[in-house]
């Protein structure tokens, strides 16, 4: 028998001899005195009955309480954490080492490729460059001429004209040569190639290869997907109602699948409409490192909620009868045949959040909660005795 159980057996004990002494010495004094009907809601106890049940009183308190909220919800990657790498040009595959899985860093190779078409944009630019050079310095030639007087504003223009035409050029062909991976500041007629290496733009893990030595691929073909692993963010699906329950900075405990694991996660955003089916969307970054957690995975998760300050006591001091939650608090003080008594009354109230040591309740209207003496501890044994001793008073 556990210590509280036996504390409860004596003070039941207690109460019945005390109940039973009473009872004969009522019988005893009929003509002279009699017992007290108490309403169903009240419990009274002597000094020493109250001592032996351990009961204390305090009141009821103002707290900002913390619950839980239960949500589900899929891994997602933010689109800059997130990268489909195809090829401007398209080509052939000439090499590559990855899989999925592999780890690859921001400029790493990711294959070589091959196309006659690369070629042919390294010569067209090197000429276009070769040409400028001579039409610069022919332009700044006529350029003086002109302000001397000395040649046609004809010629002058013509000269401008072709200066300007072939720069654009030149400029075009360095951006064609800078995206297929080509320094144009860097290209020779010495150093012309016919294949160029694919870059990884991101840092991350290579989820999806789409490639294979000697294939030929479009400038639409999607060849590597990349994700950043280390930037997830977990979008998450409430209930319209629950929506007034979280707010940004809030705390978050997740599981991965069937995983019992626990990662951690921070709210940084949540949706400012309700959508269609009544659901509303909550985002949050995952702070906690999570070598297992990818993209798409489903996740179960746990949202830390705060409300206002409400009315709350210890979570003892809510006890349950009948299917009904009640408080007790002190009543009064009286003698009975020159005995002093204690009244405690029962207080329906509905429970709210529990953080497990306090819980809200909500009590009736026109409840004095500034006043109220509320039985904090041994709320169970005022319980007890009212099931098993029924009226109190002798």
């Amino acid at each position: 028998m556990t210590k509280y159980n036996f504390k409860l057996y004596v003070f039941v004990s207690a109460v019945l001899i005390g109940l039973s002494s009473c009872h004969t010495a009522n019988k005893e004094t009929t003509e002279t005195e009699t017992t007290e009907s108490l309403p169903e809601n009240i419990v009274e106890l002597r000094d020493d009955q109250i001592k032996l049940a351990e009961i204390d009183t305090g009141h009821i308190e103002l707290r900002s309480m913390n619950g839980t909220l239960k949500v589900s919800g899929t891994v997602a990657s933010a689109p800059q954490n997130l990268a489909t790498v195809c090829m401007p040009m398209g080509g052939i595959v000439k090499s590559t080492t990855l899989v999925p899985g592999n780890y690859v860093a921001k400029g790493q190779r990711l294959a070589t490729l091959e196309n006659p078409e690369f070629i042919d944009i390294q010569q067209n630019y090197l000429e276009a460059k070769s040409k400028l050079e001579y039409t610069q310095a022919d332009y700044i030639r006529q350029k003086e001429l002109f302000q001397n007087d000395v040649s046609s504003k004809k010629n002058f223009q013509l000269v401008t004209s072709e200066y300007k035409s072939l720069k654009a050029q030149v400029n075009a062909l360095a951006q064609k040569l800078s995206l297929i991976g080509i320094n144009p500041y860097r290209l020779t007629e010495n150093n012309i190639t016919r294949s160029v290496s694919l870059l990884s733009p991101i840092s991350g893990v290579v989820e999806t290869v789409n490639v294979s030595i000697g294939k030929s691929v479009s400038s639409s073909d999607v060849l590597f997907e990349i994700v950043n692993s280390s930037k997830l963010f977990l979008k998450l699906t409430l209930f319209d109602k629950d929506a007034n329950k979280v707010s940004n900075g809030q705390k978050i405990h997740f599981f991965i699948n069937n995983e019992t694991e626990q990662h951690e996660a921070t709210i940084y955003q949540t949706a400012k409409t309700i959508d269609t089916d009544k659901t509303y969307k909550v985002y949050a970054n995952i702070t906690s490192k999570c070598t297992n957690v990818i993209p798409g995975m489903y996740v179960n998760a746990v949202i830390e909620t705060s409300s206002e300050r409400v009315p709350s006591v210890p979570s003892e001091a809510v006890v349950n009868f009948e299917d009904k939650d009640y408080i007790f608090i002190f009543n009064k003080k009286k003698k009975e045949n020159g005995r002093d008594f204690t009244e405690y009354r029962m207080i329906e109230v509905r429970k709210g959040v529990s953080d497990g040591q306090f819980t809200e309740i909500s009590l009736p209207e026109g409840f004095a909660i500034q006043t109220a003496n509320v039985v904090t501890k041994g709320a169970y044994n005022l319980l007890s005795a009212k099931k098993n001793a029924g009226e109190m008073a002798c």
